[in-house]
């Protein structure tokens, strides 16, 4: 990178130097009659520098919506496949149908229903996890004796996966309302901590020495120096957390559960109804890309101050 800068530098003066003598060639030159007009100046490597043009090593400029475009060629191809007849409705029905079903469950009540209980949910194991995680990471990376008594057992969970833990948890919590939060909490908490953690413990120790050497009380440390150097793994964490609610709610719906979205769809595969396990995918992915999104926007807000290949 070094050696990129210290060439661009070094043909920028000599194309600034070679430019006046183009123009003072052409300019005796034209002095000496119409046949000079015909007399070509030499380019040189200076000249050919300052006007090729630019290359562009970034990934280009953002479109509005421009992530909507993936989603919408994979529907496209769906479409697609099912009009031609490539897909046997008895197996994976067709858009027109998920459709017309999605409009008979929301008509009755059933879709509304069930999903808000799943977004309850979801919410609440969000909730409890993003709080957990974030309180165990402050602890863990701002002192040396949280780091050696939190980190080794929470790198030991990371290895565990949090569904491998449901028979000891339903054991514990039963079936109800209380474990699936737990569920869902559990692998929220350990992608907060393992994102944010690292973000801590990678600031710069400069400046926590140019903090002490200014005499900064601990909440000013933390308040100008701990949270805008942990706010970029915070939301990377926050990100990685809300997709592990909704992979969470979707196993715990399917364990003894007699309502939400994935009740909804475990009922469907009795009866063999593709349709409606279908329009259950297709809500979570709806709620999972857009809880995304707004996470990303809050994060451009947050960190404005940044200039990354995100734009």
């Amino acid at each position: 990178m070094t050696e990129l800068l210290s060439k661009t530098h070094l043909a920028q003066p000599a194309a600034a130097t070679a430019a006046p003598d183009v123009h003072q060639s052409l300019g005796t030159q034209g002095d000496q009659g119409p046949a000079a007009t015909s007399l070509t100046v030499p380019a040189t490597p200076a000249v050919l520098v300052a006007r090729s043009t630019r290359r562009r090593l970034g990934p280009g400029r953002s479109l509005p919506f421009g992530r909507l475009i993936g989603p919408v060629l994979v529907v496209a191809v769906w479409w697609g496949a099912s009009a031609v007849g490539y897909l046997d409705p008895r197996i994976l029905s067709g858009p027109g149908a998920v459709v017309s079903t999605a409009t008979d469950l929301i008509q009755s009540g059933r879709l509304q229903d069930n999903v808000l209980i799943s977004l309850q949910r979801a919410g609440l194991g969000l909730f409890f996890g993003v709080a957990a995680g974030v309180i165990l990471a402050v602890a863990a990376g701002l002192s040396r004796t949280g780091e050696y008594l939190l980190d080794g057992p929470l790198q030991i969970k990371r290895a565990i996966p949090s569904l491998a833990m449901l028979p000891l948890l339903i054991l514990w919590l039963g079936i109800g309302e209380q474990m699936k939060v737990t569920v869902i909490a559990l692998g929220v908490a350990v992608n907060m901590y393992i994102n944010t953690y690292s973000s801590l413990t990678g600031i710069d120790s400069r400046y926590v020495e140019l903090a002490e050497g200014l005499d900064l009380s601990r909440g000013q440390f933390i308040r100008k120096v701990v949270v805008p150097g942990s706010l970029p793994g915070f939301f990377v964490g926050l990100r990685l957390g809300v997709t592990a609610s909704w992979l969470g709610l979707i196993v715990v719906e399917q364990i003894n559960a007699t309502s939400g979205i994935g009740y909804m769809m475990f009922q469907a595969q009795q009866y063999a109804q593709s349709d409606v396990i279908i329009v259950g995918l297709v809500a979570y992915g709806i709620f999972g890309f857009a809880s995304d999104a707004a996470v990303r926007a809050i994060e451009r807000r947050a960190l404005s101050w940044r200039r990354t290949l995100a734009g």
